[in-house]
């Protein structure tokens, strides 16, 4: 525990601290319990993507199957490139995260009349696992950033409700006892030397 001054003047600061700490602790709690909403639910869609993802290679499998040459993969794959994400951002308990909006592909042609019929659906579906994906990492960073804001928001929390207010509490109670025992002492002397000045006023006249 920080030493203080027993003082009146330290005996305010210290109720003006507590003051402080007890008005702001509402909206640390608050904030906290969003928080920890939001990073519950940035967890449930990451789990949602990546059954999707699942999903979605289940599904695939049996169009990999017919690209079972490295030739014929390449020539897929050819098909789908990734010209650019676009991202944006929201605000979320005070703190900006990114969010996922979609993915540009290049355009590309090919001669249908020359490729199987199956190319058309398995380029759909390479491009839906391709956003899926790049949706993915931005969730991977929402949940980052939510997951660190909580871990500091919680340690404020703690901070407040185990060390500062209770320390402030324990600070003016000591002041209070030690200006009460001074006011005592000086009643105490006070009386003292108005008896011995009592006294010495009898003495004087007789």
């Amino acid at each position: 525990m920080a030493k203080i001054k027993f003082t009146k003047t330290e005996l305010k600061a210290q109720q003006d601290s507590l003051k402080q700490f007890v008005r702001f602790l509402p909206t640390l709690q608050l904030k906290k319990q969003q928080l920890q909403m939001e990073v519950r639910l940035s967890t449930e869609q990451l789990e949602k993507n990546l059954e999707e993802q699942k999903a979605l290679v289940r599904r695939m499998a049996g169009f990999l199957e017919l690209f079972s040459r490295k030739e014929e993969m390449e020539f897929l794959e050819s098909l789908v490139r990734v010209q650019s994400v676009t991202t944006g951002e929201a605000n979320i308990a005070g703190i900006a995260i990114p969010t996922f909006d979609r993915v540009e592909f290049e355009p590309v042609t090919w001669d249908l009349f020359d490729t199987d019929w199956y190319v058309d659906d398995a380029v759909q579906a390479l491009k839906e696992a391709v956003s899926l994906r790049e949706a993915y990492k931005v969730l991977e960073e929402q949940h980052r950033l939510l997951a660190a804001e909580l871990r500091s928001t919680s340690q404020r929390v703690n901070l407040f409700e185990k060390v500062k207010i209770p320390e402030c509490r324990e600070n003016i109670r000591r002041i209070r006892i030690m200006l009460g025992d001074l006011e005592t002492s000086a009643v105490a002397r006070s009386k003292i030397a108005k008896k011995k000045s009592q006294e010495a006023a009898e003495q004087a006249a007789s």
